[in-house]
């Protein structure tokens, strides 16, 4: 980009522009390469492809690090580390069809069971985050401290103003379902986050109870129909073995 008409004079104005306009990433771009001297090393339509792709690809990341800032990870997993040993009964080519996140576009839900520590919680994260880096907006809960919180909620009338924050999500995870059986508010909370999010939202559900002990968990007949039916429906079910993952790993991973 050799171009004796652009002085060095031009060049700070606009660099100062870039820095006043909040481009930062194209302002960094911009600087370096004028102190580098590399503004010779391009054509004028490399040169800003270059500086808009450093902005694209900064404003890209941040997207992706606030999305997952906001979905309250427990823990940070992913899909790489994710073990496929055979004893787990976890297939690899499925969980990377899952990772490529068309299941949230289509609404579908991810339910993943097996005894504790074998690693449904670290399997539903990764997910999670995956997701978040397709661009989705996601937000984990551990099941009984949701349902704690929205009893709260009830009681201090912030309770539809709760379950619109979770409705605005493209993925909700319900971490370690079944851990207690639901009493009758409970049973109606996840009746109403169920029925708001049926072809509207994916759920990712994790539980040590096997899906057909969820009736007994959930409770009254009409109700566990009702919130089954439209969970189960179009769900893609992993059932996971094996030896603990936390004993073999040393870390809480469930």
């Amino acid at each position: 980009m050799n171009d004796p008409s652009v002085s060095e004079q031009a060049k700070q104005s606009t660099v100062t522009k870039m820095k006043q306009m909040k481009l930062y990433s194209m302002y960094n771009a911009f600087k370096t390469a004028i102190e580098s001297g590399k503004t010779d090393h391009y054509t004028l339509d490399e040169f800003v492809s270059m500086l808009i792709d450093a902005e694209w690809d900064e404003r890209h990341n941040r997207r992706i690090a606030r999305s997952i800032t906001n979905a309250r990870f427990h823990y940070k997993s992913n899909i790489e580390t994710i073990n496929f040993d055979q004893t787990r009964n976890l297939d690899r080519n499925t969980v990377l069809r899952l990772a490529e996140c068309e299941f949230v576009e289509k609404n579908e839900n991810i339910l993943i069971t097996g005894s504790t520590g074998v690693g449904k919680s670290y399997l539903g994260t990764a997910l999670g985050y995956q997701a978040c880096i397709q661009g989705f907006k996601v937000s984990y809960f551990n099941t009984s401290k949701l349902f704690a919180k929205l009893k709260m909620a009830k009681a201090d009338g912030s309770y539809l103003r709760e379950l619109a924050k979770i409705e605005r999500q493209d993925v909700i995870i319900l971490d370690d379902f079944g851990l207690q059986g639901l009493d009758s508010h409970n049973r109606i909370t996840l009746l109403e986050i169920i029925e708001d999010r049926h072809n509207n939202g994916s759920i990712i559900v994790t539980s040590q109870i096997p899906v057909q002990g969820w009736y007994d968990i959930i409770g009254e007949k009409t109700i566990a129909d009702a919130i089954l039916d439209r969970l189960i429906h179009q769900s893609h079910r992993l059932e996971l073995h094996g030896e603990s993952m936390r004993k073999k790993r040393g870390i809480n991973k469930g």
